[in-house]
């Protein structure tokens, strides 16, 4: 007789669990708030206000773009108006509040807590996620360090039947680099909703079978007054109204959505997805060695030294790689992401970290030699040269170090904006681009500015300052986002030739020929080309055969004098050849950004992802 009482109870059970996920209850989805820019502060104010008359109102979801360029003021600004909302809110960043980033993503979630969010309300289970690109222009991408704890989450709840509704800045689409990962971990729950912003605009999607909602954004735009949405979870549906803040919500819902479970435990269903066929293609002309896979991002290049291949990722760490093998030898944890590419001289590796520092580590087991406490995050990464260490921070500083010990030899103060990139030394001034146009020349020995340069933009979206400057026959050369080659007086600072070609978008990738003849640049739309370092106009001296699909990233071209070897932002690594420009071979690494590659000899190269992921290839 016990087991119709047992079969009576798990029924009742269900029952009271189906209650509980149908009881009502509404959500404001507020997106894109750019605090920051012309009207985001007001229009957030406004919308916190209007949210706190409302009365039916459990809690706020804010799906990204909280800030305008995730700047340490920008950030506090909106935490300030934020926490003055009367009601429960949960946050996560969107590719603005990471990929031009003062603070290399670190103080989004020392402010406000995290980048991520999980929590449980009346039946149904709600999951954030950050989405990147963190510091380096590329698609989106979720962190791989969320993606893990996605896993930690599911793993601690391991209820499947709980309705999720999975939130994420970006569409759930191929405009992530990574997509298909998050979707594979929210499909093994009973995942019936997922939610965006990015876009700016109210639209219904299908993403991969489950109903996604684009939320318009919180700025006013045109308009007089911005808006958001209110949700109602009722009935087995999810009801969408827009309201502006003062008028009032629009009685029509714009869009109707049931809730259901799709079990896509049983999906049979086949999506598209990124294609590796390229590495089948050229298995007789590239092999892998060996992989190693992290569990954060990798964000940064890396450097070979004496067997050892050292990085650096997004969970903190500086960390050495055998060489011969890929196994983890040591790991150095600093206080925040790195995103600093670490350099060797003499047995000392040297690194930034968002914690506020510069540190030094021994190569052979990442003990602490000594650490240079500075104002603000440290995103540069150091050159090192005869015994110095010259790197740039977001404290408007660019401090040239002793290696040996840590003391500060100069400080130049007067940098305009932060510093993110590699600098490059070139006829005894060290050279670099800022974060606010700026673009500098400072003498090596005493740190006085030898000559500074700006290309005339007020935004700094379109700054020099992710590109690794490449100095050659008494020239500077530069490419930016704003579409410009410049080519510079090496000691004077003026230019001599600046131009905009249509037929020649590029924008942050570049690197210079073993012989010199020629700069190296990446297209936006693929191409890989020579420009000529002695004429004086843009004159095209060399061409490849390669040709990429539309391609941002702006990792740095490198040589081994026979192959030239052209990083992507889809994880596809070519190897071209120097002389003729002819595809070699390819192989693609992962679907994430990669980044600047280390030649290992002539036969052999290292590379990383964004994703975190590193290989060894044999050639």
């Amino acid at each position: 007789m016990k087991y119709p009482i047992i079969t009576f109870l798990i029924a009742l059970l269900c029952i009271f669990r189906a209650a509980v996920a149908q009881h009502p209850f509404k959500f404001a989805h507020v997106t894109d708030t750019h605090v920051g820019g012309a009207t985001g502060e007001e229009d957030l104010r406004r919308t916190v206000k209007d949210l706190n008359t409302l009365k039916d109102i459990d809690f706020v979801i804010l799906s990204g773009d909280i800030t305008e360029f995730g700047a340490d003021h920008e950030l506090k600004l909106a935490k300030r108006i934020l926490d003055s909302l009367q009601l429960p809110w949960y946050v996560i960043p969107g590719n603005h509040d990471g990929n031009w980033s003062e603070n290399g993503a670190n103080t989004f979630r020392t402010v406000f807590g995290g980048e991520t969010f999980f929590f449980k309300h009346k039946g149904y289970a709600f999951i954030g996620t950050n989405s990147g690109p963190n510091m380096r222009m590329s698609p989106g991408q979720i962190p791989r360090e969320n993606l893990v704890w996605m896993d930690s989450i599911f793993a601690a709840n391991p209820d499947k039947q709980t309705p999720l509704i999975y939130i994420n800045h970006y569409p759930q689409d191929s405009s992530l680099n990574n997509w298909f990962d998050a979707l594979k971990r929210v499909k093994t729950r009973n995942v019936q909703l997922a939610l965006c912003g990015h876009g700016h605009i109210n639209k219904l999607y299908d993403w991969e079978g489950i109903p996604g909602v684009m939320g318009r954004s919180n700025l006013r735009a045109n308009k007089e007054i911005g808006g958001y949405n209110i949700v109602t979870i009722a009935d087995g549906k999810a009801i969408y109204q827009e309201r502006n803040p003062g008028t009032g919500t629009i009685e029509k819902p714009w869009v109707e959505i049931s809730l259901v479970n799709h079990h896509f435990e049983t999906e049979t269903a086949a999506y598209p997805r990124p294609s590796y066929a390229v590495n089948a293609r050229y298995a007789d002309q590239v092999r892998v060695n060996w992989t190693f896979e992290d569990a954060s991002d990798i964000g940064a290049g890396l450097t070979i030294y004496q067997g050892k291949v050292i990085s650096s990722n997004t969970g903190g760490e500086i960390f050495a790689l055998d060489l011969k093998t890929g196994k983890r030898l040591w790991s150095f944890r600093t206080g925040g992401k790195v995103y600093s590419t670490p350099a060797v001289w003499k047995g000392v590796v040297v690194a930034g970290s968002s914690d506020h520092a510069i540190y030094a580590v021994d190569v052979r087991d990442g003990k602490l030699l000594w650490k240079v406490q500075t104002e603000k995050a440290v995103l540069g990464s150091p050159l090192l040269h005869d015994g110095v260490a010259f790197i740039g921070g977001s404290d408007g500083k660019f401090r040239a170090l002793d290696i040996r010990t840590g003391a500060i030899k100069w400080s130049f103060d007067q940098v305009k904006g932060f510093v993110s990139t590699l600098p490059t030394y070139y006829l005894g001034n060290v050279i670099f681009g800022s974060w606010s146009n700026g673009f500098y020349a400072l003498d090596v020995k005493t740190g006085k500015l030898s000559w500074e340069w700006n290309n005339g933009q007020s935004n700094r979206m379109f700054s020099a300052a992710a590109c690794n400057p490449v100095g050659v026959n008494d020239r500077i050369f530069v490419v930016a986002p704003d579409r410009f080659m410049t080519a510079l007086d090496a000691k004077k600072g003026t230019v001599i030739w600046r131009e905009k070609k249509d037929s020649i978008r590029v924008r942050e990738s570049m690197g210079l020929s073993v012989n010199h003849k020629f700069v190296y640049v990446k297209t936006m739309d693929g191409d890989l080309l020579g420009i000529s370092s002695t004429e004086d106009k843009m004159k095209v001296a060399w061409k490849s055969t390669l040709k990429l699909p539309y391609e941002l990233t702006p990792s740095a071209i490198t040589t081994n004098r026979k192959l030239v070897f052209v990083p992507s932002h889809s994880g596809l690594l070519s190897a071209v050849e120097a002389k003729t420009g002819v595809v070699v071979w390819q192989y693609k690494i992962s679907n994430g950004m990669v980044n600047p590659v280390a030649p290992n000899g002539q036969n052999s190269v290292i590379a990383s992802t964004m994703d975190g992921k590193i290989v060894s290839l044999q050639f």
